[in-house]
């Protein structure tokens, strides 16, 4: 049972992998969109980050992909849990 516990920790930890390395672009999309609507005023170090119409569709866009990803990463995170716990007591 201890081995079969194992094997699925493994598996439930390379699909939190996964859906962290999903959330990365996520991440990029909010900063960018972040410094585009509050810090570049009009002078940023890309011109699309100078379009307010680029920078809302990238905040939506960021929003969106973190949602999918925190839709999927508290199950396997619970997943995770509930294993490690099983397994300490």
């Amino acid at each position: 049972m201890a081995k079969h516990n194992g094997q699925q920790l493994a598996a439930i930890r390379r699909e939190i992998l996964k859906t962290q390395l999903f959330g990365i672009p996520a991440a990029l999309l909010l900063g960018f969109g972040l410094y585009g609507l509050f810090a570049a005023n009009g002078n940023a170090f890309h011109p699309l980050l100078d379009d307010r119409n680029i920078v809302y569709a990238m905040l939506i866009a960021g929003v969106i992909l973190e949602v999918l990803q925190m839709y999927r990463l508290i199950p396997l995170l619970k997943a995770q849990a509930r294993i490690i716990s099983d397994r300490d007591s």
